[in-house]
Formats: C-alpha cells, sequence, structure tokens
C-alpha cells in the first residue's frame, strides 16, 4: 500500500507546503503563527484562532527558570556546541506536570463535556469528577501553583479576552464549575494555573486534545532559545547543577 503525506514536498523550483506554494503565496503573507496553523491542520485559521492561537503561545513560552529551561541550561553547559541537544532536553519533561498539562485538562474537559451533552448538568458533572479526583488522592489537572497565588494572571487574562471575544463556550464553563468545585472539595483555594484555560479556549474553538499540547510545545521552544543564547552570554548551567548537588544529602546504604 501506498504511503502519503500531505504536508509538503519539495522539487528543484518549488517547494509546496499544504497545497500552497511557499515562496510564492505563504511567505510573506502569513506570520508564524498562521503557517503553524496550516501546517497542524492543513487549512488556514481563522481570525479568532489566529488571535488566540498569539494569546495562548504568548502566554506559556516563558516562565523563568523552571525545569525546562534548567535541564536546556546545564545540557548546553555540558555540550556547549549542542543547541538542538539543549532545546530536546528542555521539551523532554513536557508531561502531565508541566507543560503537557493542558492536554491532560484538555481529556478530562472533554470527559466531561460528553456528560454534559447528554443532560447533566455542569456544575454536577464538574463536583462529581472533583471528589472523584480527591477520593482517589490525584491531583486536579490545571489546578494550584507554587508561586501563583491568589490567582494565575494569565489564566485570568485568558478568560478575560474569551469572553470580551464572545470565544468561551462549554468547555470554559466547564472549567469555571471546576475552578469552584475544586475549591470546595479540597477545602482551600487552588488557583485555576494556565494549563486549564489554554486547554478550555482551544476545546471552545474546535480544536482537539493533540493540538492542545502541541501549543505549550511550540510556545516554550521560543523560551529555551532565549535561556540558551543568554546561557552562552552569561553562563549559569554550572552554578544551577553546583546548587543542586549543594541541596541533595547523601545517604549511604549500609545494608
Amino acid at each position: 500500500m501506498a504511503r502519503v503525506t500531505r504536508i509538503s514536498q519539495a522539487s528543484p523550483d518549488r517547494v509546496e507546503v499544504r497545497g500552497r506554494d511557499l515562496a510564492g503565496d505563504l511567505m510573506g503573507r502569513l506570520t508564524f503563527t498562521e503557517y503553524a496553523h496550516l501546517l497542524i491542520t492543513g487549512r488556514e485559521p481563522t481570525e479568532d484562532e489566529r488571535f488566540f492561537l498569539d494569546v495562548l503561545l504568548v502566554s506559556i513560552a516563558e516562565h523563568g527558570l523552571m525545569p525546562s529551561s534548567v535541564a536546556s541550561r546545564m545540557t548546553l553547559a555540558a555540550d556547549p556546541g549542542s543547541l538542538h541537544g539543549a532545546v530536546a532536553a528542555g521539551l523532554l519533561g513536557a508531561g502531565p506536570v508541566l507543560l503537557g498539562t493542558a492536554e491532560t485538562c484538555a481529556l478530562l474537559l472533554e470527559e466531561l463535556q460528553a456528560r454534559v451533552a447528554a443532560g447533566e448538568e455542569p456544575e454536577a458533572v464538574a463536583r462529581d469528577a472533583a471528589r472523584r479526583l480527591h477520593d482517589a488522592g490525584e491531583r486536579a489537572p490545571g489546578f494550584g501553583h507554587p508561586l501563583h497565588r491568589p490567582v494565575d494572571p494569565r489564566a485570568e487574562r485568558i478568560l478575560e479576552l474569551a469572553d470580551s471575544r464572545d470565544v468561551s463556550g462549554p468547555h470554559v464553563r466547564l472549567a469555571r464549575a471546576l475552578a469552584v468545585a475544586v475549591a470546595e472539595t479540597w477545602r482551600q483555594p487552588l488557583p485555576m494555573n494556565v494549563s486549564m484555560p489554554i486547554a478550555a479556549v482551544l476545546l471552545d474553538l474546535g480544536y482537539e486534545p493533540a493540538v492542545v499540547k502541541a501549543v505549550p510545545i511550540l510556545a516554550r521552544t521560543a523560551g529555551l532559545l532565549a535561556h540558551l543564547v543568554e546561557e552562552r552570554q552569561e553562563p549559569l548551567g554550572f552554578t544551577l547543577a553546583a546548587a543542586a548537588e549543594a541541596a541533595a544529602e547523601y545517604e549511604r546504604d549500609e545494608s
């Protein structure tokens, strides 16, 4: 059976991407955000899609010396010629705790929205989900942050823009219902962090969870590159490694 790709092909005098002439049509007309959307989905974005992809990419591209940027800096310190390896090191930890959390939020919201579509009330569904997570000893994805309290300003801004542009739909409503239910169930304020509105807004715009995870990965690549440019100018990698070693305690196994 023939194997095909619909993304791109190149010939001596032409590069074609998603059926478009790269040099003759796309270059000089599309922004990188619009081009990334075309690459991933096969179509150009609507104005709301472009606007919110820009908002979400900006919201999560950079967040200081987080594990992803620390891993990148330490990798570049160990191998100064491996810029690509250092970027990869920072992205490899994009899982359900960091960066990949938006996908976990999207999967939860989709599960709950299926129940709402079947006739249940969003608030009741959210309370049930919060209790289920709490009773299982699991974290509530998209809630809680070690730094941002009582609110994550990025999350607040995303929801504000979604409301103002009439993009907020059933997934944003569920996200807000979850915020109330999580606070009640855990009996403490747990701020909605940036991952939940990223997922909710993208789902309300019609994207699949796989695209939801692609956004923070694409965004954080830019932030990691900034850290690596700075690492070459003002090295921190070995200092960070030394701090980690100093913070750890060695325990001898006497068995």
